[in-house]
């Protein structure tokens, strides 16, 4: 009862204009931060924090939290019409989004992804105010051969990404796992395969990577296929899900909403691999999985409501332990200090309106995303009705736009180049691009706590701590289960 009479107080504090507003323009913001390639969360966040100098720290908190969650939703837009991920956790929402504007459905996949990431948003904030505290606690005991049996399971959703090309799969993101390995050692400092190439120290920016793989590589194939010369005229008018399609999804969207929520906790773990494995969990689930990459609804709404509802859970590490939970909670943190709040339990306790006046903002937030949402998703519709010989050049510029902005480098344009002409071989020869950025997402927290495991207790703590042998077992049992799948699959055919 106490925490529903202090979350009362918190909507009073939020009650005015003047908060109303700024969840409102911090709503916008993070749309567009998400929907640009090249613009994530943690930057769009990071780009604000000069500008609520002078604000109160209630209403700075408010706006930051209001861009964080609705950049982890604008990513799918142009996941969706383009195929071009505007963030790193948008990557899955492409793989069945983008099929349906290709069937001339933009509206499902984009109607889809709003109603799942609201529904995610809400069920990640009321997690976040009714067990943040516990959830957190478990969250600390995690040791690092946890971390990595837990990235050694999200690598086994790639079987479920391949389908029946999953040898291929596999082939891609063990490719992702080399890339990774360029730069300098997190654990030694040793440099490796830089081939004394300054640039590559700090190794293969990921987002300057993802744009190249997903937009460059699809309008490069597009042109070899001829496709700039077609014109698609779609009659957009009737093609949003109706609210049977929506409580048709209602079990895959709570089901997706707390796995995210949960994975969001761990720190480091983030929206990707939550919608990693949230994709990858309701295609095993699924009574017609070889429909998924082709246009499949779940898909979408796995996605984005793990990706979304991980920003309840990431806060909750960055609130009740002053440990940041993702990427953009770490810039949240620097915001925190400047108005002199330290994160952490305290912070209950000596400024309980402020915690209190988040959980409500967060609540008004994902109405406001709702609302923004709508109207501006039928607007993003009427992308797929630009001639291909304007949209073309127009995404050819806003990828290498948004590759430099990333760190302000002439060699990320470069890579992003030399990644979309990659993507465009590999998608010659039917090989997935997606394993390859799980690959490269993983690839860090597999190595990093690897070694780590390894120095505090040697091979055997991977099989001694009953986490850790619960989840390598779990990965191992993903595996065999889509091999005999496949098998399955493949013997009809061949009598």
């Amino acid at each position: 009862m106490e925490i529903l009479s202090n979350l009362i107080d918190g909507f009073g504090v939020i009650g005015g204009l003047i908060p109303i507003l700024i969840i409102m323009l911090g709503v916008v913001m993070g749309i567009i931060a998400g929907a640009m390639p090249g613009l994530s969360p943690s930057m769009g966040v990071a780009l604000l924090v000069p500008f609520t100098y002078t604000m109160s720290p209630t209403l700075a908190l408010i706006l930051l939290v209001s861009i964080y969650i609705a950049a982890n939703y604008g990513g799918s837009i142009t996941a969706v019409t383009i195929n071009a991920p505007g963030t790193p956790a948008s990557v899955v929402t492409a793989f069945d989004g983008y099929p349906l504007t290709k069937k001339g459905k933009p509206g499902i996949g984009l109607g889809v992804s709003l109603i799942s990431s609201t529904v995610g948003g809400f069920i990640g904030t009321l997690i976040l105010i009714f067990f943040s505290a516990p959830l957190a606690k478990v969250a600390l005991k995690f040791h690092p051969a946890e971390y990595f049996a837990l990235a050694i399971f999200g690598l086994t959703t790639v079987a479920s990404l391949g389908g029946k090309n999953w040898i291929k799969a596999f082939i891609a993101a063990i490719f992702g796992l080399l890339i990774n390995t360029i730069g300098i050692d997190p654990i030694s400092g040793v440099s490796r395969f830089t081939f004394g190439i300054s640039y590559l120290y700090d190794g293969f920016a990921l987002i300057p990577a993802l744009i190249g793989l997903f937009a460059l590589s699809e309008i490069f194939k597009q042109l070899e296929e001829g496709g700039h010369k077609t014109k698609t005229e779609m009659d957009l008018s009737s093609e949003w899900p109706t609210l049977r399609d929506y409580i048709k999804l209602k079990f895959t969207i709570i089901r997706s909403s707390i796995m995210g929520t949960l994975i969001g906790i761990f720190p480091g773990a983030g929206a990707t691999i939550a919608s990693f494995i949230s994709y990858d969990v309701t295609k095993r689930l699924s009574k017609n999985p070889e429909n998924f990459g082709k246009g499949e609804v779940s898909g979408v709404a796995a996605a984005e409501a793990a990706n979304s509802s991980s920003v309840g859970g990431a806060l909750v590490p960055l609130l009740t332990l002053g440990i940041p939970g993702s990427a953009t909670t770490a810039v949240l943190i620097g915001a925190l200090m400047i108005h002199d709040l330290t994160p952490g339990p305290r912070l209950f306790v000596t400024h309980p309106e402020i915690i209190y006046g988040l959980f409500a903002s967060l609540l008004v937030a994902n109405v406001a995303l709702l609302i923004f949402g709508l109207f501006g998703s039928r607007l993003w519709v009427k992308v797929t009705n630009i001639p291909k010989k304007i949209l073309f050049p127009l995404i050819f510029a806003v990828s290498i736009i948004g590759s430099f902005a990333v760190r302000n480098s002439f060699f990320d344009i470069i890579s992003c180049l030399v990644f979309g002409v990659f993507g465009w071989i590999l998608r010659r020869n039917k090989y997935p691009v997606a394993p390859i950025i799980l690959g490269m997402v993983l690839g860090n927290i597999a190595e990093t706590n690897f070694r780590r495991a390894v120095m505090m207790g040697g091979y055997d703590i991977f099989f001694t701590r009953p986490t850790s042998l619960i989840l390598l077992i779990l990965g191992l049992l993903s595996l065999i289960f889509a091999f005999i799948r496949s098998n399955k699959n493949l013997k009809p055919k061949q009598n």
